[in-house]
């Protein structure tokens, strides 16, 4: 195993929004906590725009791209969603660095499954197309279960990364060896990844707790992205100081 790289780290904002959307009031303002986790040292923001708008409203997503342009500009724009035309238009309006893809169904709480790439690789060959033809970086958001063939049949989409789902590595935070059998899966899954071109990012229930394991068994994980866990450590640390927590987790110096 090589030695590990640092990770970069993209703060989704969605735990942010929904709390927002509590109230017919502007606040918590979700452009303002991304500022300060810009400001703080957080490499990219990530929103996740679903049909219903529970959570980022699709007029966030322009506020957004100008924050980025205006007072961040090396800073990451991350939108993931499942590529409706609808999402892909609003996607395509606001030019992200990156899109994520995920298999949502629309009254899905939050993301739980990665692709099934065997029945789905020629629906997502010309999405991905589409999308890489306009300079967006693709993401595929996938399930770790060590199968090496998937990550051949992903990569056969022409996408440029996957994010394993860490969803069960996460959910298992009491049970050690129950958690070590999925670090494994997510292990074996990386390496194919890699060996066929894929860049990695990972996502879902991640916590500062969680992440020096995940980023020991995959060293070349590039980048992070976060909600549910930073938004609670915010309430308790505020906005600056958990990205500095995160950061330190990610194997930066901060």
């Amino acid at each position: 195993m090589t030695d590990t790289a640092v990770t970069n780290l993209s703060v989704n904002l969605n735990a942010i929004a929904l709390l927002r959307n509590r109230r017919e009031l502007p606040w918590p303002s979700v452009t303002g906590l991304g500022a300060q986790a810009l400001a703080a040292g957080a490499h990219g923001l990530t929103v996740h725009p679903r049909p219903d708008q529970r959570h980022t409203r699709n007029s966030d997503l322009p506020e957004i791209r100008a924050l980025i342009d205006d007072e961040f500009p090396h800073a990451e724009f991350n939108i993931e969603g499942y590529p409706t035309e609808e999402f892909l238009r609003l996607v395509e309006a606001a030019q992200p660095e990156q899109v994520t893809l995920v298999p949502d169904n629309p009254v899905q709480e939050t993301s739980d499954h990665g692709w099934d790439f065997r029945r789905d690789c020629d629906q997502l060959k010309s999405i991905v197309a589409r999308l890489k033809k306009q300079g967006m970086r693709v993401s595929l958001f996938s399930d770790a279960d060590g199968e090496p063939e998937v990550m051949e049949i992903a990569a056969g989409t022409g996408a440029d990364r996957v994010e394993f789902y860490t969803g069960p590595y996460a959910g298992c935070f009491d049970r050690p060896a129950e958690q070590a059998g999925f670090l494994s899966a997510l292990e074996r899954s990386a390496e194919a990844a890699s060996r066929h071109g894929l860049g990695i990012n990972a996502g879902h229930d991640l916590t500062v707790d969680n992440l020096p394991a995940l980023r020991k068994h995959i060293p070349n994980l590039l980048e992070v992205s976060i909600g549910h866990g930073l938004t609670a450590d915010a309430l308790q640390y505020g906005m600056t100081e958990t990205i500095k927590r995160f950061l330190r987790a990610c194997g930066h110096a901060v």
